[in-house]
């Protein structure tokens, strides 16, 4: 009976080890899977955005910075978790290390967060003020709103530092993060709530945007109808609007009108134009690319904070480790996400790889005055 006993202990034993292996050996497989897709993705998205003139505009600033910030938790925070899972999900540093490591996780998930929300709010003005948001949007003032983004998120992160026992290796999730106790022994209930709120907010602006656009979309354009004269061309009080339509029609002679100085125009003779319209459903579909974007955060993230909610007022209830575990990953995976989206709903970042593509072969293809994305 005893060597029964030892023999069925020492077969559940090795069941339980190949099991654990197996389980390691799928995590550390799906980690670097996620780690390299976002490195490639990331890599050449910041590559293309920083070598293409055409792309040095406000709303691709924004997106090189989502870059960095993937890129910055790939190389920083995706290799302990790695260790962690090999050594047998035990952190095999010390404790200061894993704060750093902590602080850098919960700073990158914040910096996503705060930038999304000033992306939403950089739309919505493009969409709805959109000659402000042309004046105003430039280089210096996208780098201020990033600069403005990172220190909001280094104060948000910062101060659990110096709080004993709030950044520490949580064993079912293998990394170093917030530890979720209780509501009534928690401190980080402020920062979890803090999350939802940025996220929540941002959607309520693309909702604005979308009620907006909702509300205009019966707008007719000018209707470009030629008066009857000579030369087509009328240039005195009460016909300026009719000149800038004949203008605009390809039917003018002459000088331009005065309606239309200092408004750009296709360098294509044949087809001169405002470019209102084109503006506006560019506008609108890189819009709809960091909405996509902002989405993917939201249901990459939903699942693990659904589990901190429900670790910090479930008292005593437990969460299944394969639905921690699967929400975890999941947060992981939203590092890789951000490339796949851009060049999926982005048809003018998909056309510029291209181009870089055929040009590093040798081969050119013609590129349009302007690109509708």
């Amino acid at each position: 009976m005893a060597n029964t006993s030892e023999l069925g202990e020492s077969s559940a034993s090795l069941h339980n080890y190949a099991s654990a292996s197996a389980a390691s050996a799928v995590k550390l497989t799906s980690l670097g899977l996620i780690t390299g897709v976002s490195l490639l993705g990331n890599a050449s998205l910041s590559l293309l955005l920083i070598r293409d003139n055409s792309l040095h505009k406000a709303p691709y600033y924004f997106l090189l910075d989502l870059c960095v910030s993937d890129v910055l938790r790939c190389t920083v925070c995706f290799p302990f978790v790695m260790a962690s899972i090999v050594g047998g999900s035990v952190w095999p540093y010390s404790a200061v290390s894993c704060k750093i490591v902590a602080f850098v996780s919960v700073l990158l998930c914040f910096h996503v967060a705060f930038l999304l929300f000033c992306v939403s709010v950089s739309r919505y003005m493009a969409i709805a003020h959109h000659r402000f948001y042309s004046k105003r949007m430039n280089l210096c003032t996208s780098v201020a709103v990033i600069c403005m983004v990172w220190t909001l998120s280094v104060a948000i992160a910062f101060p659990p530092v110096f709080d004993v026992g709030t950044y520490k290796f949580i064993h079912e999730e293998e990394q170093c993060i917030f530890e979720h106790r209780y509501v009534k022994a928690n401190d980080t209930l402020g920062f979890m709530l803090m999350l939802v709120v940025i996220v929540g907010t941002t959607h309520v602006v693309y909702i604005k945007m979308l009620c907006f656009v909702y509300d205009h979309r019966k707008m007719k354009p000018a209707q470009l109808v030629p008066a009857i004269s000579q030369n087509w061309t009328f240039h005195g009080p009460g016909a300026t609007g009719q000149a800038a339509a004949n203008w605009i029609a390809g039917f003018g002679r002459g000088p331009t009108p005065p309606t239309l100085v200092g408004i750009r125009q296709v360098s294509h003779p044949g087809n001169r134009r405002l470019l209102v319209l084109d503006e506006f459903k560019m506008e609108k579909r890189i819009g709809k690319m960091f909405y996509m974007i902002t989405l993917t955060f939201l249901i990459m993230w939903a699942p693990y904070i659904s589990t901190c909610f429900l670790r910090i007022f479930g008292h005593g209830a437990p969460v299944p480790q394969l639905y921690l575990t699967a929400a975890v990953w999941m947060s992981f995976a939203q590092a890789g996400a951000n490339p796949i989206i851009s060049f999926l709903f982005n048809r003018e970042l998909r056309l510029r790889l291209r181009a870089c593509f055929l040009c590093r072969l040798g081969t050119q293809t013609p590129v349009e005055p302007y690109c509708v994305i």
